[in-house]
């Protein structure tokens, strides 16, 4: 068993499935983040702020409030971005050992890696869909948003955990 101090650096280079991922990503949300600037100023003072269960507007605020999500979302890959760059401080099960660490260090990080850029993808469609509902293009989310964002976040991590079951 290896400890998280003493479990070997291993430098993966990125696979292209991950370079996929990134560039989907980080497009989708520099464009939601260029769509936000484009419209700011015909945006209203009132913009959808919160969203209930069924994806219905329960909570209006200022348009300064949108500045939230891509906030959030900086941050946030920010900090993924680092994590990916040192896998060897995920967790991981016990039987974690020198001759399997690669393959569980490129699952993690592909794990990490594409949870990332769901949340991207999630927070730029938000964001999307707020500012459309409030230039009245859009009447919003509907009932099928928290599924497909709960379904298309599980799925990933389900596959990650199968694929660490498989490694020996």
């Amino acid at each position: 068993m290896l400890n998280s101090g003493r479990r070997p650096k291993i430098k993966l280079p990125k696979t292209k499935s991950e370079w996929v991922w990134d560039i989907i990503g980080y497009t989708v949300f520099l464009g939601s983040i260029i769509f936000l600037i484009y419209y700011w100023n015909e945006l209203p003072d009132r913009v959808p702020a919160h969203y209930n269960a069924v994806g219905e507007v329960d909570r209006w605020g200022s348009k300064m409030e949108l500045l939230i999500l891509p906030a959030i979302g900086v941050f946030m890959g920010v900090m993924m971005q680092v994590l990916e760059k040192f896998p060897e401080v995920h967790n991981y099960p016990e039987r974690l050992n020198e001759n399997n660490a690669k393959a569980f260090y490129l699952v993690s990080r592909k794990l990490l890696n594409q949870i990332k850029n769901i949340c991207f993808m999630i927070f730029a469609f938000i964001l999307f869909e707020s500012a459309s509902i409030a230039l009245e293009k859009s009447d919003g989310f509907g009932v099928w948003f928290l599924p497909v964002v709960l379904v298309s976040t599980m799925i990933p991590i389900v596959i990650g955990f199968v694929k660490q079951t498989k490694i020996k």
